[in-house]
């Protein structure tokens, strides 16, 4: 028995990991999904001034996308949300998440804006009440203000055509 215990333990932590290496984090849930977008406040990219997140969706359908210059990934997926913001009547509000202001503003310069909105969480004190560990990562609000959907990751045109397009086309109707 001595000798068949830790083999036991080792097959088990074996599996654990295994299944582990498998799993997708962007399939992970979010406890907010289906729940009122928070009331949080933040500060105007460009103006500074104090902005409620919640009054800038105006009661429409909104994305909100938390980015900043440093992620890779958030570049490989801006053009995505350019054509988004060409595309959609949604409201874009993008949130710059520990950034710095002039590496945020020399961002978009390069890239180009699609945002409606921006504001700015240098500490990352928005994207911590949001439950955000990973960037990009992005929500869809309806009118009511209820977060649909919660995307971790890289939003490709495929992942907006399968997860994103039919909650909108829902909601639109």
């Amino acid at each position: 028995m001595k000798k068949i215990l830790p083999l036991l333990v080792f097959l088990v932590v074996g599996v654990f990991l295994f299944l582990s290496l498998n799993s997708d984090p962007n399939k992970l849930p979010s406890p907010l999904v289906g729940k009122k977008f928070p009331i949080i406040e933040g500060t105007d990219f460009y103006s500074n001034e104090t902005v409620k997140l919640n009054d800038l969706m105006d009661n429409n359908l909104a994305l909100v996308n938390v980015w900043a210059s440093w992620c890779v990934t958030c570049r490989k997926e801006h053009q995505v949300i350019m054509n988004v913001a060409k595309n959609t009547n949604l409201k874009l509000i993008g949130i710059n998440y520990k950034d710095t202001k002039s590496d945020g503003m020399e961002y978009l310069k390069v890239m180009g804006n699609p945002f409606d909105e921006i504001v700015f969480d240098p500490n990352g004190e928005i994207g911590m009440e949001l439950g955000v560990y990973a960037t990009p990562e992005t929500f869809l609000i309806s009118g009511e203000g209820l977060i649909i959907h919660k995307h971790i990751g890289e939003i490709t045109k495929e992942i907006w055509n399968e997860n994103f397009l039919p909650l909108i086309n829902v909601s639109e109707s």
